[in-house]
């Protein structure tokens, strides 16, 4: 049953349809072919179910925050502010791309929309100085990766929604990991353009003077973060109200910068119309699909299958990871968390580790499917706003980034602290 449902799932994503419509379409499949009950007719429950939480309000919330940064101009002013810090290391603009991406990963929630805004606004300036467009490429798609960790984020709200789980602790155990493997991103780039200077290009040295006065392009920004992770970890606030915070909050800031015309609201409106229901599609696809496989035993099938394997706790942990990593490179990230948590998170608790760490391991994982071919996101999102090259560059160009990654989940699985240390219950 397994090995069918994953060659059904390969194959129909290959049609290239919509991710939601291939998960309903499988979980109809499992319907008539597994369960012995009609299903089918508990599909209205089953939306209800996936749909009636107000947890969820802070998706669109959140999606609308960045959406508003970005048409309002701010992460432009962002981007030149830290290249005045960050100019003097060796491959200057690359950390500006990587710092850039720290910052909006922590007010978007969205990697992909971290990786189309800073590839938008850097690119030009890459073919300026003649940077390295693989690296420069790979770093900027590697940093997009960023927005589903750094919280507030996306997927850490769909993982703690799924799997019950605290998403205040979610969001305090990603903000060290997601720090750390910024500075990583940041460390392999300066060591690569250190041994080999042609790929770090030319750039520009600033004076003090010019970096104290672009903080006024960053505070803004810190202080949104801030404010709306703030507000969570000291109990004012819930997810939802905070994300409904931060959106007053960019739209006074971008009505301050005098960028928040009419137009560029209507199209940060229809830009989070778009985003959130194609999430909300994809969950309740993934839930309809969730509920036949329960209902067909398969959940309790791999359990009895991972525990027959006798791998033990610390390999069982491995195996998952090794079949997130090859799902990975097939499967659409968030169509993989939905499709897989209800049934490798149970497995991973009967095994005592901690849901929060789990959940931290886990969309690390997810965030090197996002740069690994052929469906990684980024990869695609930084490949279009390059309007030239090759595909090939920029999969190339992410290489060194993976391995970072590679190296993080290594640390994270040692020393489960890393993310346990803020977000630990």
């Amino acid at each position: 049953m397994i090995g069918g449902l994953s060659v059904g799932l390969l194959v129909l994503m290959g049609l290239s349809l919509p991710v939601g419509v291939v998960l309903f379409a499988l979980g109809l499949g499992v319907d008539s072919f597994f369960s012995p009950f009609p299903l089918i007719r508990g599909l209205g429950q089953v939306v209800w179910s996936a749909t009636d939480s107000s947890l969820l309000i802070a998706i669109p919330f959140f999606v609308l925050l960045g959406e508003v940064l970005v048409r309002a101009g701010i992460a432009e002013r962002t981007y030149r502010a830290l290249d005045t810090w960050f100019s003097w290391l060796p491959g200057g603009l690359i950390h500006a791309n990587i710092a850039t991406a720290t910052l909006f990963s922590a007010t978007s929630g969205s990697s992909v929309a971290t990786a189309a805004t800073v590839a938008t606004v850097a690119m030009p300036q890459a073919r300026r100085l003649g940077y390295d467009p693989r690296l420069f490429s790979g770093a900027i798609a590697a940093g997009g990766t960023l927005g589903i960790m750094i919280p507030p984020s996306i997927n850490l709200i769909v993982y703690g929604f799924l799997t019950e789980t605290s998403i205040p602790q979610l969001f305090l155990a990603g903000l060290v990991p997601g720090l750390l493997l910024a500075l990583g991103f940041m460390a392999v780039s300066a060591v690569l353009c250190w041994l080999w200077p042609a790929l770090g290009g030319g750039g520009e040295r600033y004076g003090w003077r010019a970096r104290i006065a672009s903080l006024a392009d960053l505070l803004p920004i810190l202080l949104l973060f801030t404010v709306v992770i703030g507000s969570i970890y000291l109990g004012w606030a819930t997810p939802t109200e905070s994300a409904a915070l931060g959106v007053a909050m960019a739209m006074l800031i971008a009505a301050a910068r005098r960028g928040l015309s009419v137009a560029a609201l209507r199209e940060a409106l229809l830009g989070t119309i778009r985003v959130t229901a194609m999430i909300m599609f994809v969950i309740v696809g993934a839930y309809f699909l969730n509920y036949t496989l329960a209902s067909a035993g398969l959940g309790q099938a791999l359990r009895e299958l991972m525990a027959g394997l006798g791998l033990g706790p610390t390999g069982t942990l491995l195996a998952i990871v090794l079949l997130y990593l090859v799902l990975g490179f097939f499967i659409e990230t968030l169509s993989l968390m939905v499709a897989t948590i209800p049934i490798v998170v149970p497995i991973v608790l009967a095994l005592g580790y901690d849901p929060v760490w789990f959940g931290i391991l886990l969309i690390l994982l997810i965030e090197m499917a996002l740069i690994t071919p052929p469906v990684g996101l980024n990869l695609y999102v930084v490949q279009g706003a390059r309007k030239g090259g090759n595909l090939a560059e920029v999969m190339v160009g992410a290489i060194p980034y993976v391995a970072v990654m590679l190296v993080m989940a290594a640390l994270l699985i040692v020393f489960p602290g890393i993310a346990l240390w803020l977000g630990g219950g």
